[in-house]
């Protein structure tokens, strides 16, 4: 490049983005599912919803973050 800009690809800033955005898609899938479970749980008295939430969250997050990131 002779213009000397650097682009995006060479600055470090993907790793970054990755670095904050995998334990973001983590923690948002088992808030938001985990919370849709309780819920579930509390408005029909069965408690195995809740970590059936979190579960589903859990691995939810993953394939997306395999999804994006991954080969």
């Amino acid at each position: 490049m002779s213009d000397g800009k650097l682009r995006p690809e060479d600055d470090g800033r993907d790793f970054a983005s990755a670095a904050w955005s995998i334990p973001s898609y983590l923690l948002a899938g088992m808030i938001l599912y985990g919370g849709a479970g309780m819920l579930l749980s509390r408005w029909t008295g069965v408690v195995a919803f809740t970590p059936i939430g979190l579960i589903l969250g859990v691995a939810l997050a993953v394939y997306l973050v395999y999804r994006k990131y991954g080969s």
